[in-house]
C-alpha cells in the first residue's frame, strides 16, 4: 500500500480514556470487508498506541447501521471501546478511499499445507510445556484433548484472552465431572515462542487458574508451531514488530488414539459446544 493516502498519513495519537463504557482509543485503517450477517468489519489499522500494533482483524460493531455505506476499500477512522470480556467499534467514519493491495489479504492458512480432515491422524509435533518439559501429542494419547491457538500478549479480549476464558470455564467443567478428569487434557498453544517463554507460560497459566493436571499452556520453535497450526485452518501472519500478529482462531478436539474429531473455527463456540464435541470423543472406543 506504499503511497497510499492511508500509510501517506501521519499516525494519529490514540485516545484512551477510563469509565463506564470501557476504555476509548482512537482507530485509522482500511476497511477490507463488511459483514452483516456477524455485525462485522475487518480493517487493516495502523498501530492504536498504547493498545496494539497495526494488523488486520474483525471488529464488531453493536449498531448495524454503523456498516452503512461502508465498503471495502474504505479509509475509515473509528472508536473502539475495549471491555472487560468485550470490544467494539462505534463511530466508524469514512476518510477516504485506496484500493486494496494484494498484501492486505490474509490467506486460508500457509500455502502448501493440507489442512486436517475430521478422522485424519493429528502431526505428533514436539512440544514444550510451561514447566519446560519435552512433549509431544503422544504425551497425552489415551486421552481426549481440546487444543487452541493463543500469544499471552494478545489485548484483544474476544481472541486469545477469549480463549483463555473459555478453557477456564472448561475445565471447571471436567473437574467437576469424574467421568472426564481423568480422561481429558486441554492444551494451549503459544504460536509467539520468543516471548512466550516456558517462565512467562508457566505465569500466564498461574493467572488463568490452569491446573497443570487438566490444564496445559505449551509452545515450539516459531517455523514448527506455524506448519502445526496451517494444519488446522489456521493463519499467523507476523509483522514487523515483536508483538505484531494478524491471526486467526481454530479450536480442535482431538480423540484418544490422536485423531481430529472436531474443530471450531473463530470464536463463536461457547463452552458447551466444546463440551459436547469433547463428550462425544469420549464416548468413542
Amino acid at each position: 500500500m506504499s503511497g497510499r493516502p492511508l500509510l501517506a498519513a501521519a499516525l494519529a495519537a490514540a485516545v484512551s480514556c477510563a469509565g463506564a463504557g470501557g476504555r476509548q482509543y482512537e482507530l485509522r485503517g482500511q476497511v477490507l470487508r463488511v459483514d452483516r450477517a456477524r455485525n462485522e468489519i475487518t480493517i487493516k489499522h495502523e498501530d492504536i498506541s498504547g493498545f496494539m500494533p497495526a494488523m488486520t482483524m474483525p471488529f464488531r460493531v453493536k449498531e448495524a447501521a454503523l456498516l452503512d455505506g461502508r465498503a471495502p476499500g474504505d479509509l475509515v477512522t473509528a472508536t473502539l471501546v475495549v471491555e472487560e470480556n468485550d470490544a467494539y467499534l462505534t463511530a466508524v467514519t469514512k476518510t477516504g478511499f485506496a484500493e486494496i493491495p494484494p498484501s492486505a489479504t490474509v490467506p486460508p492458512a500457509a500455502l502448501g499445507i493440507e489442512i486436517l480432515k475430521p478422522g485424519e491422524a493429528v502431526p505428533g509435533q514436539a512440544l514444550v510445556d510451561q514447566e519446560g518439559a519435552a512433549r509431544t501429542l503422544a504425551s497425552w494419547k489415551g486421552q481426549v484433548v481440546a487444543l487452541t491457538f493463543i500469544y499471552t500478549r494478545c489485548p484483544f479480549p474476544t481472541f486469545c484472552p477469549l480463549m483463555d476464558r473459555q478453557f477456564a470455564a472448561v475445565q471447571k467443567a471436567i473437574k467437576d465431572d469424574p467421568a472426564l478428569r481423568a480422561s481429558v487434557h486441554l492444551i494451549s498453544v503459544s504460536f509467539d515462542p520468543e516471548y512466550d517463554t516456558p517462565e512467562i507460560l508457566r505465569k500466564h497459566a498461574a493467572l488463568r487458574g490452569a491446573d497443570p493436571a487438566v490444564w496445559s499452556y505449551v509452545t515450539a520453535p516459531r517455523d514448527e508451531i506455524d506448519g502445526f497450526a496451517a494444519r488446522f485452518g489456521m493463519s499467523i501472519l507476523r509483522g514487523p514488530t515483536p508483538a505484531d500478529f494478524t491471526h486467526t482462531l481454530r479450536t480442535a478436539v482431538i480423540d484418544r488414539e490422536g485423531r481430529l474429531a472436531a474443530i471450531h473455527t473463530g470464536n463463536e463456540w461457547t463452552p458447551d459446544d466444546l463440551l459436547r464435541d469433547i463428550r462425544n470423543a469420549t464416548a468413542k472406543r
